[in-house]
Formats: C-alpha cells, sequence, structure tokens
C-alpha cells in the first residue's frame, strides 16, 4: 500500500517547488507575456484602423467617382458616341485602380500582423523555455548539494536500470 500513497515529506516539497515555481512565472514570466500580449493587441488594433481608414479613402473615393460619373452621364447625352466610350474607359480604369490600391493595402496589413504574430509567439516560446533550463538547474543544484544525496541518487538510478 505505501506505493499508492505518498509521503508527507513529498507532498510538502512538491508544494513548496509548487510555489516556489509559481511565483517565479508570476514575477518573471506573466508580466513580460501580457505586455507582449498588449502591445500585440494595439498593434492589431492600429492596423485593424489603419484598413479602416484605407477603406473610408476608398468611400470617398468611390463617392467622388460617383459623382464624376453623374457629370460625365449629363455630358454623355450632348457628346458623340466616341466620347461617351472613352468616359466608360476613364471610370473603369479608376475604379480598378482604387480596387487595387485597397487590396494591396489589405494584404500588407494582413502580412505585417501575421509577421508580428509568429515573432511575438517566437519569443514568448524563447523567454518560457530559458525560464525552464534555469528553474530545472537550480533545482538539481539545491537537490544534489549533499554528497549523500548524490550517492543515493546514483544508486537508485543504478537500480532502476538493473530492474528494467
Amino acid at each position: 500500500m505505501d506505493l499508492f500513497s505518498p509521503g508527507i515529506g513529498l507532498i510538502f516539497w512538491q508544494t513548496v517547488t509548487f510555489v516556489v515555481v509559481l511565483f517565479l512565472l508570476s514575477r518573471y514570466a506573466w508580466k513580460p507575456i501580457l505586455n507582449a500580449l498588449k502591445e500585440r493587441e494595439q498593434s492589431i488594433e492600429n492596423s485593424l484602423k489603419q484598413a479602416e481608414k484605407a477603406r473610408d479613402e476608398m468611400q470617398l473615393l468611390q463617392a467622388g467617382n460617383e459623382k464624376l460619373l453623374d457629370e460625365a452621364r449629363l455630358e454623355r447625352d450632348t457628346i458623340l458616341k466616341s466620347a461617351q466610350k472613352t468616359a466608360h474607359e476613364i471610370r473603369e480604369e479608376a475604379k480598378a485602380k482604387a480596387d487595387a490600391e485597397f487590396n494591396k493595402r489589405l494584404e500588407e496589413a494582413r502580412r505585417a500582423i501575421e509577421t508580428e504574430k509568429q515573432a511575438a509567439v517566437a519569443e514568448i516560446k524563447k523567454q518560457i523555455a530559458s525560464m525552464s533550463v534555469e528553474i530545472a538547474e537550480t533545482l538539481l543544484r539545491k537537490e544534489l548539494e549533499d554528497k549523500t544525496k548524490q550517492e543515493e541518487l546514483v544508486s537508485n538510478l543504478i537500480k532502476e536500470l538493473k530492474i528494467n
């Protein structure tokens, strides 16, 4: 039955270790992670505002184009058939340019957002890995300070290897 019930010492040290890790994470990891996420959120909001601004500019351009088109329609009735064809070509070209510009800006914003997101995720992973190694190193140093503990650990590992 002793194999299934942990000892009080084990529970105590696991609790102490958990509290230390929780403290270290809250002190050194969560704040930078939350700051990075806030910066990323602001970056995304700025990108969305820029995209919205580009869309509004495009709507203004389209409103201006519509006004020009109305004037062209009035003139079209009085102008020869060749002028009618030219006005139509100009309208289509301006619309294509406005659509192309909007799509270009939108795609650039999407690429920038994705790049920033990947950079933030990579940085967070790097920080977490570094902190994990530091914590493990500190715990191993404290655990193996005493020579008797080192010998116990080695003999336990040898026993486990022979059993397996």
